[in-house]
């Protein structure tokens, strides 16, 4: 349900809300494994219109017809000119051109399915019939913090940049860590993702009491990780080594090169090159750690990784090695 802004949720129905809501996409996906998503695909709308390349001038267009597409019916403005028939649909933010009238609207039909495809997903993640004409920007609380969990990743990003525009309501930072222990929703990973862009600037999400939590929930993601979609695992060491160094992301991250996952052991040993970068005192301590690695790790990639990785850091470097495709990763 979309709510007015005067009702919007409280935190707690927020976490209610959503962990039910992941458990009913569980259900209709058959199983709570996550889907490796595609990657983002920027989405511009409205076209190019095409009436400004053939110079069709205001009063040209006197004619009117209807848009039947998606079973709604839209209202076209026509302009016939010599170049052909031009039809505007104002409802559509869409131009388009044909020889006839007919051609004209079956041009228009198939230009405005990017926009139908993507109002019937975001309706669908949000569980509602039809398809999404709103604005994302006017949606309330909960429902941004559904749309991060949505397929499409430009929608995510959307709402992400949205949520992000109001980072010091307190509403924001238990809801983002309860996305971080997700483990239920099929395309959490989209969603952790975009907490973990949102928590690169932790300070304003976060007083310093509750920066802890913050920090435990990407731990945990790390510790425990089954997989790296839509490379979230990997964003997670970033967050911890380049965005929070001193305090908490050299002895979280030190910890995590004893994670079960080696998802997780490979996050942390890059996490690590941007701490050694940042906090240039545990550069001693996190090179004899590399060196344990280097020297017990069970995964053959990870341990060559932690050994290049080591000496980079040991030279100073300003880059490092690439991080390594595991065997089992899909």
């Amino acid at each position: 349900m979309i709510f007015p802004m005067q009702t919007q949720p409280s935190g707690l129905d927020a976490m209610t809300e959503l962990t039910e809501f992941s458990a009913r996409a569980a259900a209709r996906h058959g199983s709570s494994a996550p889907i490796k998503p595609g990657n983002r695909i920027k989405f511009h709308w409205p076209p190019h219109p095409v009436s400004w390349e053939y110079h069709v001038h205001p009063t040209d267009w006197t004619g009117e017809t209807t848009l039947e597409a998606v079973g709604e019916t839209f209202p076209v403005q026509v302009a016939r000119t010599r170049y052909g028939v031009f039809g505007r649909c104002e409802p559509l933010w869409l131009e388009a051109k044909g020889d006839d009238e007919p051609d004209m609207l079956d041009a228009m039909r198939d230009a405005a399915e990017p926009l139908f495809a993507r109002q019937f997903t975001i309706a669908a993640t949000l569980e509602q019939s039809g398809r999404f004409d709103g604005h994302i920007r006017d949606l309330d609380r909960l429902s941004l913090l559904k749309l991060l969990y949505c397929e499409d990743r430009d929608v995510a990003h959307e709402a992400r940049v949205e949520i992000e525009s109001h980072a010091r309501d307190p509403f924001w930072l238990p809801c983002l860590i309860h996305v971080l222990n997700d483990r239920v929703h099929p395309h959490r990973r989209i969603a952790q993702w975009c907490v973990l862009d949102l928590f690169e600037g932790l300070p304003t999400f976060a007083g310093d009491a509750e920066t802890s939590d913050a920090v435990d929930a990407i731990r945990q993601l790390i510790w425990d990780a089954e997989d790296d979609f839509a490379r979230t695992i990997f964003k997670a060491g970033v967050v911890l080594g380049g965005h929070l160094p001193h305090l908490y992301g050299g002895p979280v991250l030190l910890s995590c090169l004893q994670a079960p996952s080696a998802i997780g052991r490979r996050s942390a040993i890059h996490g690590l090159f941007h701490v050694a970068e940042w906090h240039p005192e545990m550069r001693p301590r996190i090179v004899d750690a590399l060196r344990t690695v280097a020297a017990t790790e069970p995964v053959a990639e990870i341990r060559e990784y932690a050994t290049r990785m080591m000496e980079d850091i040991e030279a100073e470097a300003n880059d490092h090695v690439l991080e390594p495709v595991l065997p089992h990763e899909p």
